[in-house]
């Protein structure tokens, strides 16, 4: 099937040509068709799918068959909710591109970035608005926002969403929206608070499942490393120098471990950049820019990187942290291998990690490969590392009141 088969508009297959896009993916296949008849959808399809294009072609699609308002007079009739803001602006900036030969006005705000210029550009009028809850809200209670007239709401990485703690956002904007409206729900896993969300927000959805959440692509070569956590580091020089070569992403799992490994690796004199949370969202964007233009090849980042970005010929993955959600190891993979590219991953698991590489094999239905021809191996009967204050006591069963309260805060 070609997007001509479609029924999409010409000023849209002009613009997909020039991409050199001719034949759908399989999400979008399934997927444009049902968002063209206006049914709500749930789609659930690995990362690297093409889910984007999915929701924005037909998106594009039904808001150019209506006569387009005076640009002064324009009303936002289409919102896309996104748990991050590199997400969010690649999805603004693929809706920017499909619609190149539209009328239609597209914008984004996220936090993290001066508020005024976002505020500037809605008042001159948008028709699809993609957005961070955070700042879609504060937007909203100055009054720069109405969502009265919001014909498609879009929930992108819903699963994301819900782990990242949005959930009440979510169902508050979901709530100040018309209720005539269609529902789009995309997310690469379905557990069961996303179908619950779902249930509550969705009507009578149509589903759209292309391929199972524990699917890693062939086209990844994948390798384990079992190393004491505190040679860590070593491994990821040692394999740097003699193994690993071309562009690559670095996931860890704090905040802390991103900034001290790049400090490392800068001393030993490679080209690196850093993404997380605690940096400004122009910080952010600037090393993602310059690893995309290959300023430099390098990039350590926390699972905020993980999801949705599209990054030409990436050629590793090292998970220097096993991540402790097995999913996520699926999505940080996808990371490389994309558009049938070959590529590879390196995990580097100590002996307090183990737990978390017998999930993510249980989930991908493999077993990955263990690499014991290096320096820093780990010994098969060492135990978790456990790292104790001096003169604090430690009662077996119990937590710190601390510890009850402390939430996921990977990225």
């Amino acid at each position: 099937m070609s997007f001509k088969a479609l029924q999409l508009s010409n000023s849209l297959l002009k613009a997909l040509s020039e991409k050199n896009y001719s034949v759908p993916t399989p999400v979008q296949e399934s997927t444009i068709p049902l968002v063209l008849d206006k049914k709500d959808v749930i789609a659930s399809a690995q990362t690297g799918t093409g889910k984007t294009a999915a929701f924005a072609l037909p998106i594009l699609e039904l808001l150019i068959s209506k006569l387009d308002a005076p640009k002064k007079g324009k009303k936002i009739r289409s919102l896309i909710i996104s748990p991050t803001r590199e997400l969010a602006g690649q999805i603004e900036n693929d809706f920017k591109v499909y619609g190149k030969y539209t009328n239609l006005r597209t914008a984004v705000v996220f936090g993290g970035t001066s508020i005024e210029p976002q505020k500037d550009i809605l008042k001159k009028g948008v028709d699809i608005l993609v957005a961070t809850p955070g700042r879609l809200l504060d937007l909203h209670k100055q009054d720069i926002i109405n969502l009265d007239y919001i014909e498609v709401l879009v929930l992108d990485e819903a699963d994301l969403m819900l782990d990242m703690g949005f959930i009440d956002d979510v169902k508050k904007i979901e709530r100040l929206c018309q209720k005539q409206k269609q529902t789009l729900l995309f997310s690469a896993t379905m557990p069961y608070k996303v179908e619950q969300l779902a249930n509550t927000i969705l009507k009578t959805p149509e589903r759209v499942q292309i391929s199972a959440t524990s699917s890693v692509t062939k086209n990844i070569n994948q390798w384990l490393y079992f190393t004491p956590k505190p040679k860590k580091i070593e491994l990821c020089l040692h394999l740097l120098r003699n193994t690993i070569k071309g562009n690559i992403i670095i996931f860890r799992r704090t905040k802390f471990g991103v900034d001290k490994l790049e400090k490392t690796l800068l001393k030993n004199n490679y080209n690196v950049g850093s993404i997380h949370g605690d940096k400004t969202q122009s910080a952010r964007q600037t090393a993602l820019n310059r690893f995309k233009n290959k300023e430099v090849n390098i990039l350590i980042a926390t699972d905020v990187a993980a999801r949705g970005l599209d990054i030409d010929n990436l050629d590793a993955v090292i998970n220097f942290d096993m991540p402790n959600v097995a999913e996520t190891y699926v999505h940080r993979i996808g990371r490389t291998g994309r558009a049938g590219n070959t590529g590879i991953s390196y995990s580097f698991c100590s002996a307090d990690e183990k737990d978390y590489v017998l999930s993510i094999q249980k989930l991908i239905h493999t077993t990955i490969p263990v690499e014991e021809n290096h320096p820093y191996p780990l010994d098969p009967k060492a135990k978790p590392e456990v790292h104790k204050k001096k003169g604090s006591k430690h009662r077996k069963g119990r937590k710190s009141a601390a510890s009850k309260k402390k939430k996921k805060r990977w990225y």
